[in-house]
């Protein structure tokens, strides 16, 4: 069976750590934990572990290059595990999703975030699953300063939950397809599910 290469985006350092732009290794964190799936290898400027999820072989990476250079991490990775695109799950934040929400889709642009759009260029392709996981948006704060901050108590349980359904999103991708994944988890959420 072919494996599958996650990767969540973020920033190295304890500094970035559990910031919003970060929810894509806090996901592979909970992965990790989930499925007892070490990620302590360095490969390809990333740190891998590989296991298995529901007997499906998986490799998780965490790219060491800063989100801005996402694209080299992943491009060697895939060429390491010659990974088909169709196989590259890749997990980051998107600020104009409410925190909460999830939004799976199999092509299209990088919009304005950064790693993404390394990720675009150096494979040479949109054709890869990617699920956005909503962090919202401050009209108080810059952007940057907003992506670089950490979830608020009161955000908490709301982006343990939110995590919790990301896995489930992986799985049911692996096991079950994109397109009942996208009817699954690409839903709107009022304040009362949350």
């Amino acid at each position: 069976m072919e494996r599958y290469l996650i990767a969540g985006l973020g920033n190295i350092g304890l500094k970035y750590r559990n910031t919003r732009h970060n929810i894509g290794f806090m996901t592979i964190d909970e992965l990790s934990e989930t499925y007892a799936i070490r990620v302590k290898k360095n490969l390809g400027q990333a740190h891998v572990g590989e296991g298995f999820i529901n007997n499906i072989p998986v490799v998780l990476a965490k790219p060491r290059t800063y989100m801005n250079l996402s694209g080299q991490s992943i491009r060697a990775l895939m060429d390491w595990y010659k990974t088909d695109f169709t196989r590259l799950i890749v997990v980051y934040d998107d600020m104009d999703i409410p925190v909460g929400e999830l939004r799976i889709r199999y092509k299209g642009s990088g919009g304005s975030h950064n790693g993404m759009k390394s990720i675009l260029n150096h494979l040479g392709t949109d054709q890869f699953i990617r699920i956005r996981v909503g962090i919202g948006r401050s009209i108080e704060t810059d952007a940057v300063d907003y992506v670089l901050g950490r979830f608020p108590k009161t955000e908490k349980q709301i982006v343990e939950n939110t995590l919790q359904d990301v896995i489930k999103a992986i799985v049911c991708i692996m096991t079950e397809g994109i397109d009942i994944a996208m009817n699954r988890y690409n839903i709107k959420k009022d304040k009362g599910d949350m």
